[in-house]
């Protein structure tokens, strides 16, 4: 017998769900308690279904907002319902999935995707069926709107259906394709239906089924067609199922061999079209005294600073953090476009199949780059460009006539090829800089230079970009051109339009960086310094163009070291200002949230940042600005916040203010060890990292004295150097700080030694001969001492790790050799002998040249 509502328990739920819409705090509270009461009652479920089926007196939002509520209900608790209740609920939506309201076949769409979610399709035969009646109704021609008629039933379903990743066998994605030889579109719209809402870029599910040829021919065939399409619409849509196949682990086996056919079309998708160039003022070549329109500005946020340590054969790494920003230049053409989608998707396939894709492009590029027709050019730029990354060892060949034919096209007449030319120059900035300076990194740079001031903001832009790229890349090669550089770049202070003057400072900031303390000349001051601080002066307190100053300013006071005493003070004041200001307006919104708006703590954040790079630029220099201010008293309020990225920035300062003047941290040292305890939680990787760094650094000025606070961190250090999965610079501050720790109290340590040494020498090998390592292995050979017995299962770690060291110290070579030779004595030559053996050859090489093991 049919489940039938009872007319009491109706009106009840009908009720709540009126209450539910009312914006009454209270109210609300109220209705979240009734709730969670009703849904102990699985027969609430079909309530909750009969008033989005049935109900049809009921207005459509209640009749909706009652199936979201049973939407959740079934995201939380499907598998205790009962199985009545789940057939009934699957029957109606089967049953009412043609309702003539747009509104209640979205909710019911997305109850059905819910449902399938849950591993539901598998035992719903029905469904699938369903969707294939649907198209071939005629009912569905009566729906008030039209264009969302049985295809868009179908595709709303469907494309939700997908959405849900579902997992399909080579079955159910055969039923699918059916559905696509039922539809009879009569007109390119019903194309478009065809590809957009199934998704073709969300069809992961079903890609297993691709293995089956004949499917995978059908499918390819069909989307190579339409990445064609003359309609946009319709050729963006297939075109982003070759981006999301070329992300998927199956995509080299299933795709090899329709690369001959889908690489030309890739690239011909990769050309502005007409209307591209009008939206981008193609035809426009200087536009330099034009100022900014406030919206083509985007919103800029501060990316916290995090703590990392440097390798051998490169710099300090911050892979868990990184944010490429590796599109073409056409930012302000901002839709995502068939020319974006194709370039995205061959630098996807570039970066699968890497040289191999060269075969299906070398005939090609040749006939781009060189083409008279100058958006055919551009194109072949931006393939060039595109395929960087995935293909740069096939490319090497290439590059000595490559490189300088896009520089010469840095000075072309049409801007956007200027600027496409500038990206992908940067993409090949690796391989400019490992060639002798003056084949292509001082032309290169030369034009670049030149192009920032290009009189079109377009290519202002892109070449600002490259050229940060470029320092990255170049570092300290820079140094005998910092005067030209600094001209430039300066010059571009009085030339730039708003928009180009926030990247500016990124430029000038990565330079800092790149050259560091050889920026420190008084020429270089005098020329950089006078305008930086102009624009500081300028700037309001509540002025979001603040975050790429004082970004830039962090790098460069870092960079300047004494250089930056001059400016200190100001700088110093205003940054606690604006720490203590955002603090102030924090606490009247927690108070007061009626009154008050909740404050921009980017503001704090970034001021924080820039107290950094100002402790770690003028070291004790800085004692007297902190001795005058309260910035203790703010670092504790700001290390307690409940913003992750306020409590990253806090630790990092922590850890420079406790290098360059413990005096002034000592006293908060009982303050404070608790709450870096509370933050050692790896599923906040940077504020983790931040405050396992700050612990090394106190632990080193402490002393002895650090022997109560051990107990409050080691445990969590320990867990989080075993934890799987752990970004590596999280190890390897972890393990920097167990050996610190190690160091200053290794009675207390070193029992733990067994749990941690295997994951400590592993984390540690790659590092470079720095005094962070120095101190951290003075720790584990003074706990090996405490507990030899505690390495010895592991000792072969403990050997690779010593024999990481590029130029030890004579004393800490003298504590290598000691442990070495101490464990080779206690086992006998023969298990010495026995024990090597297991060592590869380049290890035992070493040790036998170092230490006589």
């Amino acid at each position: 017998m049919e489940w039938q509502p009872d007319e009491q328990g109706l009106q009840q739920v009908l009720q709540l769900l009126k209450d539910s819409q009312s914006p009454n705090t209270a109210t609300q509270r109220a209705v979240q308690q009734k709730l969670e009461q009703l849904n102990q009652f699985p027969d609430f479920n079909n309530y909750l279904i009969f008033v989005l089926t049935r109900l049809k007196s009921e207005d459509e939002p209640t009749r909706s907002l009652s199936g979201l509520i049973l939407k959740n209900n079934v995201k939380a608790h499907y598998q205790n319902f009962p199985p009545a209740v789940a057939d009934f609920i699957k029957q109606e939506c089967l049953s009412n999935i043609g309702d003539p309201s747009p509104l209640i076949r979205a909710t019911i769409g997305i109850l059905i995707t819910t449902i399938a979610s849950k591993g539901e399709l598998q035992t719903w035969p029905e469904l699938l069926p369903q969707l294939c009646n649907l198209l071939n109704s005629e009912d569905y021609n009566t729906c008030e709107n039209e264009e969302y008629g049985r295809y868009g039933m179908f595709c709303c379903l469907s494309n939700n259906l997908l959405m849900s990743h579902v997992s399909l066998g080579v079955l159910e994605f055969a039923q699918f394709l059916v559905l696509f030889q039922l539809v009879s579109p009569k007109n390119d719209s019903n194309q478009w239906y065809l590809i957009h809402p199934v998704h073709f870029d969300l069809m992961a599910p079903f890609l297993t089924a691709f293995k089956n040829v004949f499917l995978s021919f059908f499918v390819f065939q069909y989307m190579l067609q339409r990445t064609q399409d003359p309609d946009e619409n319709v050729a963006l849509e297939a075109c982003e199922f070759w981006l999301t196949l070329a992300e998927q682990p199956i995509c080299k086996e299933v795709l090899s061999g329709h690369l001959v056919q889908l690489i030309p079309i890739l690239v011909n998708g990769m050309k502005y079209s007409e209307i591209d160039i009008i939206l981008l003022k193609g035809d426009v070549e200087e536009d330099e005294a034009v100022p900014d329109s406030e919206q083509d500005i985007k919103p800029r946020f501060h990316k916290s600073r995090t703590v990392t340590l440097q390798h051998e054969g490169g710099e300090g790494e911050e892979g868990e953090n990184i944010d490429e920003d590796d599109d073409d230049d056409d930012d302000t053409l901002s839709d995502w476009n068939l020319r974006k989608c194709s370039a995205a998707a061959l630098d996807v396939l570039a970066n699968v199949f890497r040289d191999d894709l060269l075969p299906h492009l070398l005939p090609l590029l040749k006939d781009l780059l060189f083409h008279p027709d100058w958006v055919v050019k551009e194109s072949g730029i931006l393939v060039l460009g595109a395929i960087a990354e995935g293909c740069v060892q096939g490319m090497v060949p290439y590059l000595p006539e490559l490189i300088p034919h896009l520089i010469q096209c840095l000075c072309d007449k049409k801007a956007l090829v200027r600027s496409i030319a500038c990206w992908t120059l940067s993409r090949y900035a690796h391989w400019v800089v490992s060639q002798p300076p003056d084949a292509y990194l001082k032309p290169l740079m030369t034009e670049l230079l030149k192009r920032i001031l290009d009189g079109n903001k377009r290519v202002q832009e892109a070449a600002c970009s490259a050229f940060a790229t470029l320092e990255e890349e170049a570092c300290t090669e820079l140094v005998p051109y910092l005067g030209f550089i600094l001209d430039t770049l300066v010059f571009a202070f009085g030339k730039y339009q708003h928009k180009n003057l926030l990247i500016l400072y990124d430029a000038i900031g990565t330079l800092a960086d790149s050259v560091g303390h050889h920026l420190n000349q008084p020429e270089y001051i005098q020329k950089l310094m006078p305008p930086l601080i102009q624009k500081w002066n300028e700037l309001k307190d509540e002025d979001k163009d603040l975050f790429p100053l004082l970004e830039c300013l962090s790098s460069v006071a870092t960079a300047l070291q004494s250089g930056f005493l001059p400016y200190c003070e100001p700088v110093y004041q205003r940054c606690v200002t604006l720490v203590q200001k955002t603090l102030a307006q924090a606490m009247m919104y927690n108070q007061h949230p009626e009154q008050y708006e909740a404050p921009d703590k980017d503001f704090m954040i970034v001021a924080l940042d820039l107290l950094s790079g100002l402790a770690e630029g003028l070291g004790g220099h800085v004692e007297q600005l902190v001795a005058r201010s309260n910035i203790m008293t703010l670092l504790f309020q700001c290390m307690q916040d409940t913003m992750p990225e306020v409590r990253q920035s806090s630790f990092a300062l922590l850890g420079d203010l406790t290098k360059a003047c413990f005096l002034h941290v000592k006293p908060c040292i009982a303050e404070f060890m608790p709450i870096l305890g509370l933050n050692l939680n790896p599923e906040f990787i940077s504020v983790c990292n931040n405050a396992t760094w700050a612990i090394g650094e106190i632990s080193i000025q402490m002393g002895v004295e650090m022997e109560p606070y051990v107990g409050l961190v080691l445990n969590n250090l320990v867990e989080i150097i075993n934890r799987p999965n752990t970004p590596k610079t999280l190890l390897e501050n972890t393990a920097i700080t167990i050996g610190r720790l190690g160091y200053v109290c290794p009675q207390e340590v070193a029992p733990m030694l067994p749990q941690f040494i295997r994951p400590w020498c592993q984390s540690l090998r790659n590092i470079r001969d720095n005094e962070e390592k120095d101190s951290a292995f003075r720790g584990i050979c003074l706990m090996i001492g405490v507990n030899p017995g505690g390495v010895v299962q592991d000792f072969i770690f403990f050997c690779d790790a010593v024999a990481s060291w590029v130029n030890p110290k004579e004393d800490l070579r003298d504590m290598f050799y000691k442990i070495l030779h101490g464990f080779k004595d206690q086992v006998g030559e023969e298990n010495w002998q026995q024990f090597s053996e297991q060592f590869p050859p380049q290890l035992k090489e070493r040790l036998s040249a170092c230490y006589g093991v």
